[in-house]
């Protein structure tokens, strides 16, 4: 899993509100998903997976389940 740390809603470093964002091969249990976010404890945690050439089905978790 790859996991990156983005500045939401803003064109600009360290403006807007900061995610985390994990690209997975295969979608993780809800369980393990809610656990990463917890870890972040940033204001949301999306996990996507590319489900074709051009598109990605998305889920998100806050820190507090």
């Amino acid at each position: 899993m790859k996991c990156y740390v983005v500045d939401a809603f803003s064109n600009e470093i360290f403006k807007g509100n900061p995610a985390a964002v994990c690209i997975l091969d295969q979608w993780v249990s809800d369980e393990l998903m809610q656990k990463i976010a917890q870890e972040n404890n940033l204001s949301e945690t999306a996990f996507a997976i590319k489900s074709n050439q051009d598109r990605f089905e998305l889920r998100w978790f806050y820190p507090r389940g």
